[in-house]
């Protein structure tokens, strides 16, 4: 007997008087013990038809159908049920958890506030469960993690608390909206291997939500493929990826970034490199703030990057590879050399560096919190210019729309803001904001990782393009090894800071040296 029943769902959003339908007649079941997918891009109607589930939706949303949790009907149910089901008998692990966590509480309080409010269990023995769930879902020092607030944590960290607060009460139905895109590949693998003993101990019943098909194929039962709030096809995991019907399913499936980075010229001048690099914040504690050790976040780093070059920084979240980029643009306190364009700028100070910036640049993961809503799409793009200057004096208005043009962007859309744009789009943004200052080094943090994989593809092969076409170097961080072995020439391992293995991208795949390498590369490969 299925415990979660969904029969023709539809969910639509008035505005301006107009109602837009995000979901359009979905069924599916999903049954004890089983696990369910729902896949599909961004905009496909995933997470709205997992929040109608429990009536998470905003009042504007108007739902029809019907959605049966364990015999009891959730469309239109009274507050007193829905309370008492949701976080106790459906539990979400949502994509982005730091909108999640409370800024302004420790990690104990929060996992104790859930223990406490479903099922009565405070003081030591809430301390003891809280430990025991971090520690299965593998976040590192656990004891010492309790009183650490969420900006603390790497956003790896921050899931895994997110996942442990979701099973803190065994709940009979999880749902799982993007739980492992934050995630490296060890993590991943971890947190897959943990919800599907739990699944198969607790009897729980799984809905899963994601754009990593890889994912799926590991985890899933059954797989749900929605397109435009439709289901478009719909059977056993095994049937849809050996025998999808679909042409949308057969486009996902073949989404997968590939191919190599154009050769780099053995005479490329060297950019960027970095010397016996360390980064250590201290650990302060006591009234007068004594130092009583350090994190050691980048310990004896070493590199260099040439133009036209990309080295990837891959590792676990919290092995430093942010921090590390960080220092080599001088953004955070280092020791050691660092070297930019043949100069050693670890010393110079603020004014000094000041005439280098543009020749810097970043593109964060989150394309949506690294914009700013405030700002239209052509004042964020032109920033730049109004802090180093416009060097050839031309229209600016201009300049954007030929950036624009040269992200794949319609140029016609600068006035809008970015919440009028997808995520793939808001990316294109972020890439173009960089560009337009033509540096000549550029850090990417994570740029494809909160992206469908279509549009990853597409964001791969635009960075990939641009660079050969200027030259450009790229420090590369990512967790997705296809996506960095399609990106980079040179691959970078580090893990709790130090720098364990280093090298060509395929030696490195060819022939790993260290058991950590051959871990990741395992994990990644399922």
């Amino acid at each position: 007997m299925s415990i979660l029943d969904v029969k023709d769902l539809r969910v639509g959003f008035r505005q301006d008087g107009k109602l837009h339908q995000a979901v359009k007649g979905v069924s599916f079941s999903v049954d004890r013990g089983e696990t369910v997918a729902l896949v599909g891009e961004s905009g496909s109607g995933k997470s709205v038809t997992a929040l109608s589930t429990v009536s998470l939706l905003p009042g504007s949303a108007e739902v029809q159908g019907s959605v049966h949790y364990d015999g009891k009907e959730m469309v239109g149910a009274p507050d007193d049920l829905l309370r008492q089901v949701r976080g106790n008998d459906i539990s979400f692990i949502f994509q982005e958890p730091m909108t999640s966590l409370n800024p302004l509480h420790t990690l104990e309080k929060q996992l104790g506030e859930s223990l406490a409010l479903h099922q009565g269990v405070v003081g030591d023995e809430a301390r003891g469960r809280i430990l025991d769930l971090l520690n299965k879902v593998g976040l590192r020092d656990a004891e010492q993690r309790l009183t650490a607030y969420p900006h603390e944590l790497s956003g790896g960290q921050r899931q895994r608390v997110m996942i442990a607060m979701a099973l803190a009460n065994k709940p009979d139905i999880l749902i799982a909206d993007e739980p492992t895109t934050a995630l490296d590949v060890t993590i991943q693998a971890q947190i897959l291997e943990l919800l599907a003993e739990l699944k198969k101990s607790e009897g729980m019943g799984l809905l899963f939500i994601t754009h990593d098909l890889a994912v799926v194929r590991r985890i899933a039962d059954k797989v749900c493929v929605m397109k435009d709030g439709e289901i478009v096809e719909a059977g056993p995991v095994a049937d849809i990826f050996e025998n999808p019907q679909h042409p949308y399913t057969q486009l996902l499936l073949s989404a997968q970034a590939s191919g190599r980075p154009a050769p780099v010229p053995e005479s490329a001048d060297v950019v960027s490199d970095a010397q016996n690099l360390r980064v250590w914040f201290p650990i302060q504690k006591g009234l007068l703030k004594r130092t009583v050790g350090h994190v050691k976040a980048v310990n004896d780093a070493s590199l260099t990057v040439r133009a036209g070059e990309t080295l990837g920084i891959v590792g676990e979240s919290g092995s430093g590879k942010t921090t590390l980029a960080l220092a080599m643009m001088r953004l955070i306190s280092s020791e050691g050399k660092i070297g930019f364009v043949g100069q050693d700028v670890r010393k110079w100070n603020t004014r000094q560096l000041r005439a280098l910036r543009k020749d810097m640049q970043i593109v964060f993961q989150d394309p949506f919190g690294s914009l700013s809503p405030r700002m239209t799409c052509e004042q964020i793009i032109a920033e730049g210019l109004g802090v180093h200057g416009n060097p050839d004096g031309r229209d600016t208005r201009t300049l954007v729309a030929e950036v624009m043009e040269e992200v794949g962007l319609n140029p016609e859309t600068m006035d809008r803001y970015p919440h009028e744009f997808s995520g793939g789009q808001r990316q294109r943004i972020a890439i173009a904001r960089a560009m337009i200052l033509r540096p000549k080094l550029v850090v990417l943090d994570e740029p494809t990782s909160a992206l469908d994989m279509t549009v990853q593809v597409q964001i791969v092969e635009l960075l990939r393009n641009l660079q050969e076409k200027y030259g450009l170097a790229y420090l590369f961080i990512s967790h997705d090894l296809h996506v960095v072995r399609a990106m980079s020439h040179k691959i970078m391992v580090m893990r709790a800071g130090d720098v364990v293995e280093q090298g060509t991208a395929e030696a490195l795949f060819e022939n790993p040296q260290t058991d950590y390498t051959r871990e990741l590369l395992v994990a990644a490969q399922g």
